[in-house]
């Protein structure tokens, strides 16, 4: 049954969502609690057990092996992206973002918020590729590459500006954050975003449909997928954060605060 397109499909939109409510979860009881470096720090050994993961299946392209890199990709990436929606990996700059500065200072400012985040998900993708690039199981890696690639240019978007920000589920630690994003209609980066992501998910499934590790490539085209529909939720007033907020606790403080609620 895992050898099916379609279960690896549904299982890649499971973990995405599992995955993304668990992070919420933990930065929101750190948040409540004061400890959210705290639970940075306990769960390190899913890092070390995601690219130990990466490495060890990396050698062949079984079926087994195809999901367990996938989840150890995702275990190296959601324990980044924890280590920064507690505050313990993001940036020199904690400030607010002045209004009414130029374009080059905003971008250095917001650069400054998340300089540190940025530098260890490129060190993690050099990382892996070396573990992983010229193995027979490169699954790893390229679940890695999209999480990465499609982080990079939903910042960007949401930099140059996008009709819709959510700010529901941000942490006390980057209250500073929303200050650099900004509201507009539309900004010239997101049809680009857009083109290329639907490209690569044309890609994954003709790579599918050609026969070749089928589960794999379903993987790979149902992440790139949700990475596209998260595109999409930055301009579409559709209510994506109803998706996890029932399962997290009620925030301690302002209840109308919003934030970015896409997935990992």
């Amino acid at each position: 049954m895992l050898a099916s397109p379609w279960i690896a499909a549904l299982l890649a939109l499971f973990l995405w969502w599992f995955s993304t409510g668990v992070i919420l979860l933990l930065v929101r009881y750190g948040d409540q609690q004061g400890r959210g470096p705290v639970s940075t720090f306990l769960t390190t050994p899913l890092l070390c057990i995601g690219l130990y993961g990466i490495w060890a299946t990396s050698g062949s392209v079984s079926v087994q092996n195809i999901y367990l890199a996938f989840l150890s990709a995702l275990a190296v990436w959601g324990w980044i992206e924890l280590a920064f929606l507690t505050g313990v990996i993001t940036g020199p700059n904690r400030n607010i973002c002045p209004e009414n500065i130029p374009q080059w200072e905003r971008f250095i400012r917001a650069w400054g918020t998340i300089a540190y985040h940025e530098m260890l998900l490129a060190s993690a993708l050099i990382g892996i590729a070396f573990l992983a690039i010229h193995a027979p199981n490169t699954f790893g890696f390229w679940t890695f590459a999209v999480l990465f690639f499609a982080r990079i240019s939903a910042k960007l978007n949401l930099f140059l500006g996008v009709p819709k920000i959510n700010t529901e589920f941000l942490p006390g630690a980057l209250s500073h954050l929303p200050s650099h994003f900004r509201y507009a209609r539309m900004n010239w980066l997101f049809p680009v975003s857009i083109t290329l992501l639907t490209f690569a998910v044309g890609c994954w499934l003709e790579r599918l449909y050609s026969g070749a590790n089928p589960v794999g490539f379903a993987l790979l085209a149902a992440l790139t997928t949700l990475a596209m529909l998260e595109h999409w939720l930055m301009v579409l007033p559709l209510p994506d954060e109803k998706l996890w907020r029932w399962m997290l606790p009620a925030p301690k403080n302002d209840t109308s605060r919003q934030e970015e609620a896409h997935g990992i």
